[in-house]
């Protein structure tokens, strides 16, 4: 385990998946986070809008309110990092850990550097050590629902010394399919994140799906 995320490797070990955030302005994240955690979820990881419609900026003041709204009951990341600007920002604000959804060796290796727990995105077995092997703590497959569980199962067959979270169209009812393949966990947005359900104040759906995620993975565990 790499000593300065230790704290991002045992969450993301003890709760198996991270609610991805996209496009929301801070007032409505905080407000969501509330729901996730009612509903047994504990992290949420914040992505950066690469289409210009949220800023940058934007992105930050969310990650940096739910730092400290959420300290010590959630933890809190940045998403879609694909720039040194945009980790900066995300150090900043307070982010714990970033996720990429490529393979950026120096990316990487420059967040680890700052104390930072990092999810790599990489697809073919070749990213997945390169990911690894620059310093990603979890290597994010994606997309998931492309390749699917029996993907995981196979690249894990000579690659189980790598932890791996399944991404990219998880929904309460296949996510523990992924776990029992060999996912570490998984990252989990519109299938949990509902924008429609957050800006109509429809907290209550969220919150009972957070639920169900949360049920269908401790029995995976269990099983």
């Amino acid at each position: 385990m790499k000593e300065d995320s230790r704290e991002f490797v045992e969450w993301v070990r003890e709760y198996r998946i991270v609610a991805i955030v996209r496009g929301l302005e801070s007032a409505l994240c905080d407000r969501l986070a509330g729901a996730l955690f009612d509903g047994g979820i504990r992290m949420m990881e914040v992505t950066f809008d690469q289409t210009g419609k949220l800023s940058q900026e934007e992105t930050a003041d969310a990650i940096r309110g739910l730092c400290g709204a959420w300290q010590g009951k959630m933890l809190i990341g940045a998403g879609t990092v694909l720039t040194l600007q945009q980790l900066e920002l995300a150090k900043r604000a307070g982010a714990s850990y970033i996720v990429t959804p490529n393979t950026n060796p120096a990316l990487i290796r420059k967040a680890k550097e700052q104390g930072m727990g990092v999810l790599a995105g990489a697809m073919t077995p070749s990213e997945i050590c390169e990911a690894y092997e620059a310093g990603a703590d979890f290597v994010k497959i994606f997309p998931a629902s492309v390749l699917g569980p029996a993907y995981i199962k196979a690249v894990q067959a000579p690659l189980g010394h790598i932890p791996m979270l399944a991404v990219g169209g998880i929904n309460e009812k296949n996510i523990a399919d992924y776990l029992k393949a060999g996912a570490a966990g998984a990252g989990v947005g519109g299938g949990l994140v509902s924008r429609k359900n957050v800006e109509n104040g429809n907290l209550e759906a969220v919150r009972e799906l957070a639920r169900e995620y949360a049920k269908n993975i401790r029995d995976s565990v269990r099983n």
